[in-house]
Order: C-alpha cells, then sequence, then structure tokens
C-alpha cells in the first residue's frame, strides 16, 4: 500500500552512495576520478559522509554492547561544529586517532553526521530526541532547531509529558510551554498516557503543583499512584502501598484530595489505603466540620482552564416552518492559525418553548479521519440563547488544516437558527476561518444555520 501511495523515484548516484554509507559502514568510492560525477561540492562532500576514504579520525559510538566505528573528515566536521572544530584544531586539540562516545546512539550520530556532510536532515520519531541531544552537545543549532520542529509538529497528549520532562532537560523554552499547553487542555489524557510513568521526579511535582490542570483530582490521584508503581519497579521495590507512598514522598500533599466531591473521597480514596487513618479522619472531618483541621494537602480546587467561545453568526432568528432536523446532518467546516483544543460546540435550541435534545456531535479532519464524537442531552428553555455540548477530552486541533464540526439533532423541529455569518473570525490571539462542508444536509453553512460556536483552548 505505501509502494502505490508513494512511488519509488529514481535515486541520484550520490543519493545511492548515502544509502549504502548508511547500511556498510566503511564505504570506499571505487574509481579513480569519482570527483567527475560530481558537479558541486556538496554532493562531493556527501559521498564522503560515513566513508573510509581519506577518514583521518573514527569515532566509537554508543554504549558498551551497542558501538559502532564511524569514519570522518576533521576538516568537514570542523566547519560544521565549533565543538569539532576545538576537538580537533583548538589549544587542546585531539591527537586520538580514534575518539569513544558512549552517550549518543549510533543511529542519531549518523544523522547528526549526514546533516553535517550533506546539508540533510533526516529525522524519525524514534530517534528525534537522541539526535536533538547529539545536536546540543556538539553544538549545531539548524539541526537542533529541526529537531525541536520535528518534536513540536508531533506533540500531542501520549508523548507531552515525556516532551515536557526532555525540554526541560534540553533548556528548550519555547517546546516546553507548548508541552503545557496540551498537558493543561488535555490533562486527563496526559495522565493516563503510558510516557506519564516514565517522568522523573521533578517533572511529576511541576505536573502535580500546576494550577491550570484541566483534570479531576480523582484522575490525578490516579496517575500519580500509577507513577508511583512504575518507580517503585526502577527502584526494584515492591509495589506496596507503602512504597508507592514512600516514593511519591512529598508529592502526595500536591494532589488536592480535600477538593474532591466527598461521594468521590469517601467510597474511593478513603477505602484506597493510600492515605493514613489520621488523614483519612481530618480529611473527613475537613468536609464535614464546621472547625476544620489544619490539613498538609492543598485544599483549594485548580483553577483548570478558562474557555474561549467563537461566535461565528452575527445574529439569530426563526420562523414558523424552520429549522428543521428530522435526523439529517448540520456541519461547517473550519481552520485555525494556530494550535488550539475544542472542547465542544454551542448549539441552538427550541424556538416554540423548552424542550429536550439529544445531540450527536462530531469533529473530524479534513473531512475524513474522526477525532472525537459524543452524543449528549441537553435542555432548551425556549430562549435564543445556546446551550454548550462538551466532548469527553478537548481535541487537539493544527493550524492551516480544515476541519469539519457536525450535529445531527433529535429534538423539538422548530428551533432558532444563526444570521449573517462570517468568513473569518478573531478570538483573541486565533483567528478562525469558516467555509461550507460537503457533510451539511440540513442547510448550514457559512451565512447560516446551526453550530453557532465553536468552544475551545487555546
Amino acid at each position: 500500500m505505501a509502494a502505490e501511495l508513494f512511488p519509488a523515484r529514481k535515486l541520484s548516484t550520490v543519493q545511492q552512495y548515502q544509502q549504502q554509507n548508511l547500511s556498510n559502514n566503511n564505504n570506499t568510492v571505487q574509481g579513480c576520478n569519482w570527483q567527475g560525477l560530481y558537479p558541486s561540492i556538496r554532493e562531493r562532500n556527501a559521498v564522503m559522509f560515513n566513508n573510509e576514504l581519506m577518514a583521518d579520525i573514527h569515532f566509537v559510538v554508543g554504549p558498551p554492547g551497542g558501538t559502532q566505528r564511524v569514519p570522518g573528515h576533521k576538516y568537514v566536521l570542523a566547519v560544521g561544529s565549533s565543538v569539532f572544530h576545538a576537538m580537533f584544531y583548538g589549544e587542546l586539540a585531539e591527537d586520538k586517532d580514534e575518539i569513544r562516545i558512549p552517550d549518543v546512539e549510533p543511529a542519531s550520530f549518523l544523522a547528526m553526521l549526514k546533516y553535517i556532510y550533506c546539508d540533510e536532515i533526516d529525522l524519525c520519531a524514534d530517534s528525534v530526541l537522541a539526535t536533538l541531544y547529539a545536536a546540543k552537545k556538539y553544538i549545531v543549532p539548524h539541526l537542533a532547531r529541526a529537531c525541536v520542529n520535528f518534536l513540536e509538529t508531533s506533540l500531542s497528549a501520549r508523548n507531552a509529558c515525556v516532551l515536557l520532562s526532555q525540554s526541560c532537560l534540553f533548556e528548550e523554552p519555547d517546546l516546553t510551554q507548548r508541552c503545557w499547553e496540551v498537558i493543561d487542555a488535555q490533562a486527563e489524557l496526559a495522565l493516563r498516557s503510558e510516557g506519564f510513568c516514565d517522568i522523573d521526579a521533578q517533572t511529576l511535582e511541576s505536573i502535580l503543583r500546576r494550577e491550570t490542570l484541566n483534570a479531576k483530582e480523582m484522575v490525578v490521584l490516579e496517575a500519580a499512584l500509577s507513577w508511583a508503581e512504575a518507580e517503585c519497579q526502577r527502584q526494584e521495590l515492591q509495589p506496596t502501598i507503602e512504597n508507592k507512598r514512600l516514593v511519591l514522598g512529598k508529592n502526595i500533599y500536591l494532589i488536592r484530595i480535600p477538593a474532591m466531591a466527598l461521594d468521590d473521597f469517601a467510597n474511593g480514596v478513603a477505602q484506597s489505603g493510600v492515605l493514613t487513618l489520621n488523614e483519612t479522619n481530618d480529611i473527613f472531618l475537613w468536609y464535614t466540620a464546621a472547625k476544620k483541621p489544619e490539613l498538609k494537602f492543598v485544599c483549594k480546587p485548580r483553577k483548570g482552564l478558562t474557555p474561549q467561545w467563537c461566535h461565528r453568526f452575527q445574529s439569530c432568528a426563526y420562523r414558523s416552518n424552520q429549522w428543521r432536523y428530522r435526523g439529517r446532518c448540520d456541519s461547517i467546516q473550519f481552520a485555525v492559525d494556530k494550535r488550539v483544543f475544542i472542547a465542544g460546540f454551542g448549539l441552538y435550541g427550541s424556538s416554540c418553548g423548552s424542550a429536550e435534545y439529544q445531540a450527536k456531535i462530531e469533529l473530524k479532519r479534513q473531512g475524513s479521519v474522526t477525532l472525537g464524537v459524543a452524543i449528549i442531552n441537553y435542555f432548551s428553555d425556549g430562549s435564543s440563547k445556546t446551550f454548550p455540548v462538551f466532548f469527553e477530552h478537548p481535541v487537539q486541533i493544527e493550524p492551516d488544516t480544515f476541519y469539519t464540526a457536525s450535529v445531527v439533532l433529535d429534538g423539538n423541529e422548530l428551533s432558532y437558527f444563526g444570521q449573517e455569518g462570517m468568513t473569518e473570525v478573531q478570538c483573541g490571539k486565533v483567528t478562525f476561518q469558516f467555509q461550507c462542508s460537503s457533510d451539511s444536509t440540513n442547510g448550514t453553512g457559512v451565512q447560516g444555520g446551526q453550530i453557532p460556536e465553536l468552544i475551545f483552548y487555546a
């Protein structure tokens, strides 16, 4: 299937050499006039990538048991990296023929050399962090920036916590900020991801302290206990509740247990064994007593994120024979210029008295890939105001791509509808663009119809 979607293109001679040099270490150029095959210095340098011909330095790259011997050319390396320049031509230049680099993965070291020799950036998800480490270590800033851009593009709730930890390690504040945006908006997905259990204790503490975390506190507790179980394994401890408390340390008090609903506490946390008897008793008193005890736990609920509303109509109306539903789909396409997280839609309700509605809402990328679906009941009081309906988790929306918002309503057939729609709406720092959707079978478009609002975090 991949071959059908992406037909193989004929490689140039220099690209063939690059592929050979990556797969066959110590490859050498054959022929006495190979230089004449390549018209540019870039192509001739590319031939020397990972090539024994004229190599005047060798690197033994990788940890013990997983090393690879890589040939290099001091002049080319020094031109590409100030660290290599100091290593080979500085006052404390190396006089060794072989340099050991145990802290860099061979594949990532070769990716860095490919950039230095060939001026090509070749990144993949499995090795981009290791390549970023190599680029930082040897001060190859353009490659490092490309790695960060790759990580920002692939950022999601699944990997945001791990990338947060790494972005702090690599001192990349822009990537750190992007990670926090994802973690805040999609906190429950991020906390339940496998990668959350792999973060270090300092990153765990920063997440547990986060005021804008958009998650139920029970989910925060469950995530912290999952992390503690993984940490017990890393420290070769039995994952007992006592050892989980031990590895969590003071971080346990950053979980806002007193801010939970009383039912959640009584039926969950109080019976889990994670708290001492005194802690359990004091928190029960905190819920019920007039004179509340002092607690080590943070007691105030998190502020979470404040949703923003994109209003795409300038007015609404109703007529005696509109707006009817009968199971048909109302749909609109939109795009944004910055990453946002769609939490839900604002919908119109009945125009002839109060009524119950069932709404199936859906969000798709470019009209085909479903990103979120929810079925929600809401009550319309007969007014012209809108009524919010939400997805279970906010959906991440990337810039400069069109997405389709759809709703199928079941309820009172006659409702309000929007008029004087706008093709472009500015909401704070985010610009929304709207266009008609081919999925819309009930009349909704840019100028009028349903789905008057998109509810989002930015």
